[in-house]
């Protein structure tokens, strides 16, 4: 009897240890999997941080180019103010070009925004004579070089204003040109002369003077705002 039940301790002993050791067996598997896991969320982590490396990559390039196009190709411009209507109305918004007067000269007719350092602001205003031009501006008629010259960009506002019996140019001496602030009639070297298209409500080259070169900012290209508006600016008539 002692035997057998011994016997029987003992296999009670070995099923038990068998137990156990079938018990622990799942663990020992299950090792691999958290392995798994743990290198599945390491690489998910990894990969978000390239992303986000390659977000910030691509903000500072895009920084740097608008920086760059904006300090040297092109730039927006508000129109602010009547003085270039009716071609231009005051909230319309433009791209000037920057570049093309470092490779020519402005021309006749050409719309440019322009610094005024005096009022630390831009003025966007038509160029009607460049160097060595003699400038004269009587009432509506323009002479350049003593010769009359016809402004197509203006010419239904001052029928207009003749039909209804007035001038479209302001009256007195300050709209004309020369006068007793600007007396100098030939337009200097490195200087253009520049004018609203709205003559009688104006602050232009009557008033301040010639328009340096190292001023102009450039070339008024397009308008983008209001969008029924879009198009691009005509410089030649």
């Amino acid at each position: 009897m002692d035997s057998q039940h011994r016997n029987d301790d003992g296999m009670k002993e070995t099923d038990t240890g068998v137990s156990s050791s079938d018990e622990r067996q799942p663990a020992s598997e299950s090792m691999p999997e958290r392995a798994k896991s743990h290198g599945a969320a390491s690489a998910k982590k990894g990969g978000a941080s390239k992303e986000i490396v390659e977000w910030i990559k691509a903000l500072v390039i895009a920084v740097v180019l608008v920086f760059f196009i904006r300090m040297f190709l092109f730039e927006p411009f508000i129109v602010d103010g009547p003085s270039m209507e009716p071609n231009f109305e005051s909230g319309e918004r433009l791209i000037v070009n920057k570049i093309l007067y470092s490779i020519r000269e402005p021309r006749f007719g050409e719309v440019v925004v322009f610094d005024v350092p005096e009022q630390g602001r831009k003025f966007i205003k038509r160029v009607i004579g460049v160097s060595g031009d003699k400038i004269r501006v009587e009432g509506d008629d323009l002479y350049i070089n003593d010769v009359k010259v016809e402004e197509p960009y203006i010419a239904e506002a001052i029928e207009a204003a003749k039909a209804a019996g007035g001038m479209y140019n302001g009256n007195g001496p300050r709209y004309n040109f020369p006068n007793d602030t600007v007396t100098e009639m030939t337009v200097p070297e490195g200087a253009v002369f520049a004018m609203g298209d709205h003559r009688d409500n104006s602050t232009d080259s009557r008033m301040i003077g010639f328009v340096k070169d190292d001023e102009i900012v450039g070339r008024a290209d397009v308008i983008f705002w209001p969008l029924n508006k879009l198009e691009f600016i005509k410089h030649k008539y």
